[in-house]
């Protein structure tokens, strides 16, 4: 007798092979059969009508404060993922000084937009090197499982101290201590090691993360230690526009250690064609059996502009500067007035106030990029649905337009502005980038950018939008989805007990009412420590999402079992 049987689901395995009707049977946390007509089980479940895939494996958050108190990591699990992995971007938390926690809060704060006093009441710390945040993570108990990788502005302030804070030069010295903890991190479990070279990432205003200049010896040194121990994804974010410039040391590297390289592939406004010519570069690495990997997402960044968030159209103007410190409802009624409103949409004031920044400029001023997000959010709007389309058929300003969009629902609108990835003003990039053999699903952000984006819920768009609802050009398939999140995510990772539905492997399922599976809009909530802000997006459609055959969600609450773990170096399959 099986401990759980699900029955008669239509399972989509994570192999991408076609979807198929059977039973699975799961005994001690692993898949032990799957078939027709398998016996019983000391718990049922019908899964008839329903879809059955693994559970999502989402390789880009950061979730390294949060996971130190939150056991579902929400929302994640409310989109059905049971495996994470934090540490992206070159931030995080260890290793440490005491002395020098606070300024690792500054700069996840900043480049993460996670609120540092948030991270301040939340964090309980109980380590200084990387194995012992380890040790932390696998003594709390959580739902669903994490792994981390070591972030370099951490390691690099850890041995270089205020050197590496303002960007000295590497000595050999210095390379050599970092090179000693990197080996003694991964040999202790971690994922990876993540660095990070854009200069869009700054904290404390206009000062750039560790590791941001560092030279090729001191990359080159830290990242050929995954080829020593012989695990390991060296995980980088770069200026995208100059990522072709990065391409051949980063090729070597992946061709020396002969394991995953993966740096973040998205389009910009300014360089929109770039990206077809990495996936060129791609193709030739695929051909020579180099392991480099595109890190794309599944839609556009999608900045998320609201009276109650970071950033909106106004945020630049002097009156604004005054309204913003106002608690809520004192704010709501002052933009109710006409007054208010007259002034707010003055487009001399609001230029006068950008010209100095050419990026607050974008921010504010892009209308072409700007739509309302609405009761039934569109990530692939079309252009005459923009601000600046509804503006000139109206014969009205932009601004008097972001204006009414922002103050519907009681002053809760949402714009949306698709930032990265939407240069051609629709997904046709991404159709051919997620189709692509050595692209990797990432850049969800997963516990980031509180209060400006919420990509969280990628992982069910990926179905919603891509396998049934897109009408601005073709779909992809539904076993192309299901396996680009979990099989392919997992063993790049070297996760190789999950990610398909098969005997041997962990019983990590979602099972979906495909029909129903719904994305509704994201909403500021104040629910972290301290009643710090985010903005949450939640799902409809999961019926029950199970970890190590354990249900930790069902029909969108959290079961209260915690059967996740700390998920330390490379896994074998069952």
């Amino acid at each position: 007798m099986f401990d759980t049987l699900l029955r008669g689901g239509t399972i989509v395995d994570g192999s991408g092979q076609p979807r198929f009707t059977a039973d699975i049977g799961i005994t001690e946390g692993r898949i032990a059969a799957v078939g027709s007509g398998l016996g019983a089980g000391r718990r049922e479940i019908d899964a008839s009508g329903a879809l059955v895939t693994p559970g999502w494996v989402d390789v880009h958050t950061h979730y390294d404060g949060q996971a130190t108190w939150d056991p579902y990591l929400s929302p994640s699990t409310d989109h059905g993922v049971t495996s994470v992995v934090m540490g992206n971007c070159g931030v995080g938390f260890a290793p440490v000084h005491a002395d020098k926690r606070d300024w690792l809060i500054s700069v996840m704060e900043g480049v993460e937009d996670i609120p540092g006093t948030v991270l301040a009441e939340g964090i309980n710390w109980q380590w200084e090197s990387f194995p012992e945040y380890l040790d932390a993570l696998e003594r709390m108990p959580r739902a669903l499982d994490v792994g981390a990788q070591i972030p370099h502005s951490a390691l690099r302030t850890f041995v270089m101290g205020e050197r590496g804070i303002t960007h000295d030069e590497a000595t050999p010295a210095d390379i050599t201590a970092m090179v000693a903890l990197v080996r003694e991190g991964m040999q202790a479990g971690a994922l990876g090691f993540s660095t990070s070279r854009t200069i869009i990432h700054k904290y404390q205003g206009r000062k750039y993360p560790p590791g941001t200049f560092a030279s090729h010896d001191e990359i080159l040194g830290i990242g050929r230690v995954l080829g020593e121990v012989g695990h390991g994804v060296f995980q980088m974010t770069s200026n995208h526009y100059q990522m072709e410039t990065e391409l051949p040391w980063l090729t070597e590297l992946a061709r020396m250690n002969r394991l995953p390289v993966a740096f973040a592939l998205v389009q910009t406004d300014q360089t929109p064609d770039t990206w077809r010519r990495l996936l060129a570069a791609l193709d030739e690495t695929h051909r020579a059996d180099i392991p480099l990997y595109g890190a794309v997402a599944g839609r556009p960044a999608g900045i998320l502009m609201a009276w109650q968030g970071s950033t909106h159209p106004f945020m630049a103007h002097p009156l604004w500067q005054e309204l913003a410190p106002l608690a809520w409802e004192d704010k709501l009624a002052r933009l109710r007035e006409p007054a208010v409103r007259a002034q707010l949409t003055d487009m001399a004031a609001l230029l006068g106030a950008a010209q100095h920044d050419t990026r607050l400029a974008y921010l504010t001023q892009s209308f072409h990029k700007m739509y309302a997000l609405g009761a039934e959010p569109d990530y692939e709007p079309a252009q005459e649905h923009s601000i600046a389309s509804i503006a000139a058929r109206d014969r009205r300003s932009p601004l008097e337009v972001a204006y009414d969009m922002l103050m519907a629902q009681h002053g809760k609108g949402i714009i949306y502005f698709p930032s990265f990835n939407y240069a051609y003003n629709d997904l046709s990039q991404l159709h051919t980038e997620l189709q692509h053999p050595r692209t990797m699903m990432s850049l969800a952000d997963g516990g980031a950018h509180c209060g400006y984006i919420c990509d969280v819920s990628m992982p069910t768009y990926m179905l919603t939008h891509w396998a049934r609802d897109r009408r601005r050009g073709p779909t992809l398939p539904l076993e192309l989805m299901v396996r680009r999140q979990t099989r392919d995510t997992a063993a790049i990772y070297g996760m190789n007990d999950r990610g398909l539905l098969r005997p041997g492997y962990l019983a990590d399922v979602n099972i979906i009412d495909f029909d129903k599976l719904r994305l509704p809009p994201p909403y500021v909530a104040f629910d972290l420590p301290t009643g710090g802000r985010r903005l949450v997006q939640r799902a409809e459609g999961y019926i029950a999402t199970l970890k190590a055959g354990q249900t930790i969600m069902e029909d969108g609450e959290p079961t209260g079992t915690l059967p996740g773990r700390l998920i330390r170096g490379p896994q074998r399959a069952g």
